[in-house]
């Protein structure tokens, strides 16, 4: 697949439109748009976790994180494109890519304590990251089921959002511990 982009700006959007891939016009307040916009900003929030994510003992994590910002990437293409527009050749996302994901998600659970009380968001620069990135992604999926119930979305880009937001809480509690970043742990108490 090539791509080449010239022009970063082409001013057809300047009446609050846009195209799909294949060439529909919609509005850019539209569910389509604000579900792939959701899907680019949860891989900008997984560029920005990464930043975290450069050590020897985090590098692990690290290269599953840039292959999962390329999945979404086609992920983001899928949704940006009708179902009866998609080519035959255009990348989307499939069940190999959400076995992937759970097997990697078993490997990290597997070695972690349990729970004992919901995780608070903090934790370490990388644990902290990679939870607001677990929220966007379930926006995002929030999103897709709501354009579901518009129009077709294949059934593999829920089922991925739904199992890489539940992989960022794995992987952000992988990362706690192997940083030695201690889990912060609701205490219903103190509220």
């Amino acid at each position: 697949m090539s791509i080449r982009i010239n022009r970063v700006y082409t001013k057809t959007g300047d009446d609050g439109g846009t195209h799909l891939v294949g060439g529909h016009r919609v509005s850019k307040d539209d569910v389509r748009i604000e579900c792939y916009g959701t899907v680019d900003e949860l891989n900008a929030t997984i560029g920005l976790a990464r930043l975290h994510a450069q050590t020897e003992v985090t590098a692990p994590l690290d290269r599953i994180l840039e292959r999962v910002q390329s999945e979404l990437f086609n992920l983001g293409s899928q949704l940006a494109t009708r179902t009866e527009d998609i080519r035959p050749t255009q990348p989307v996302i499939q069940p190999r890519h959400i076995e992937r994901l759970e097997q990697e998600l078993d490997h990290f659970n597997d070695s972690l304590p349990s729970l004992t009380s919901f995780v608070l968001p903090a934790g370490g620069a990388l644990t902290a990251h990679l939870h607001l990135c677990r929220t966007v992604c379930r926006r995002a999926e929030r999103l897709a089921v709501t354009l579901s119930h518009r129009e077709p979305v294949a059934a593999e880009v829920i089922h991925y959002l739904n199992r890489l937001s539940d992989a960022l809480f794995v992987f952000a509690r992988h990362a706690s511990r192997i940083t030695g970043q201690p889990e912060v742990l609701w205490k219903p108490e103190q509220t």
